[in-house]
């Protein structure tokens, strides 16, 4: 018998799986749909992560029961989700011992193990999230679509549909982001947004955000706007945590950011940071890519009594 656990990052747009022995070395991982739990749909977030573990013990070539599963998930940060996708979990015999925790609880495992830090997510949601020096722990945003997640994709994707319609009315001035959504969208009018808006997903407002990167990469003012103002959203999760963890914004901190919208490289990264310098002088920023799945792993491998390094 094999020996291993899994960990399991699952976020609106795609759920992480990375299956790992009792030293903690991966021995494969696979990607699926995402998991992340909205209110009544915990058995579709479960058939997701079923599926998703099943893929990457295959991937692996293994048909052990793993030792622990941890399951990292958006959308359970109220006891009503978790219960629900606990209880849709049961009876699936998916490992010997499962534990579940938030998606940014898992990504700041990763990035500072048992130490303080600050993490800002910004993904198709966003969120921050840190632990202070005397281990206190706090969070700030994440919460959900409908009037939260400033800085996020989907906000960023939302924000730019409404400069679209306002530029519609002449409100404001015309700008590109208004044929790029609507190619992206594949509709011919700007009205016609309002009919995918209402049956779009966060996931796929999200989906606009790319564009309104280019767009603002293009030289467009109002998508650079947009962006300005998503930094800015960000930038104050930051001077929060700073301020409810670290005294001020001024004290040394580590501050690490993840999340689709952060990759490396990426605009609204290097604008982030660029912001930070001045908004949060204490920030000590991490560069080491930060993988929540992996920040399961560490937790799996507690659950099953591994030593965790």
């Amino acid at each position: 018998m094999t020996f291993i656990v899994v960990g399991i990052d699952g976020g609106a747009s795609k759920t992480h799986a990375i299956v790992a022995d009792l030293t903690g070395r991966t021995l494969g991982e696979t990607v699926g749909p995402g998991s992340a739990v909205r209110p009544g749909r915990a058995e579709a977030s479960a058939n997701v992560i079923e599926s998703v573990v099943g893929e990457a013990l295959a991937a692996c070539g293994l048909s052990d029961t793993p030792r622990a599963l941890a399951i990292g998930v958006a959308g359970i940060g109220r006891d009503t989700e978790r219960q629900q996708l606990w209880q849709a979990l049961a009876g699936r015999d998916l490992a010997s011992e499962i534990v579940m925790q938030s998606d940014f609880s898992i990504a700041l495992d990763d990035a500072f193990g048992d130490g303080p830090g600050v993490l800002i997510l910004s993904g198709t949601g966003s969120v921050a999230f840190g632990r202070g020096p005397t281990g206190a722990t706090a969070r700030c945003g994440g919460w959900g679509p409908n009037f939260g997640d400033e800085g996020s994709g989907a906000w960023i994707g939302r924000r730019a549909l409404s400069v679209v319609a306002a530029a519609a009315d002449g409100r404001e001035p015309e700008t590109a982001l208004t044929g790029a959504i609507l190619t992206a969208v594949e509709v011919d009018e700007t009205i016609d947004l309002i009919g995918w808006a209402a049956d779009a997903t966060p996931a796929q407002f999200a989906t606009l955000a790319p564009v309104v990167v280019a767009v603002a990469e293009s030289g467009d003012l109002r998508a650079n706007a947009v962006l300005t103002l998503a930094v800015e959203e960000l930038v104050l999760h930051a001077r929060a945590l700073a301020r409810k963890l670290f005294t001020d914004e001024r004290a040394a901190l580590p501050l690490a950011l993840t999340g689709g919208m952060l990759g490396r490289g990426s605009t609204l990264r290097k604008r982030l940071e660029h912001r930070l310098k001045s908004a949060v002088p204490g920030a000590q920023l991490r560069t080491e890519q930060v993988i929540p799945a992996r920040g399961a792993v560490r937790a799996a491998l507690r659950v099953a009594g591994a030593a965790v390094v």
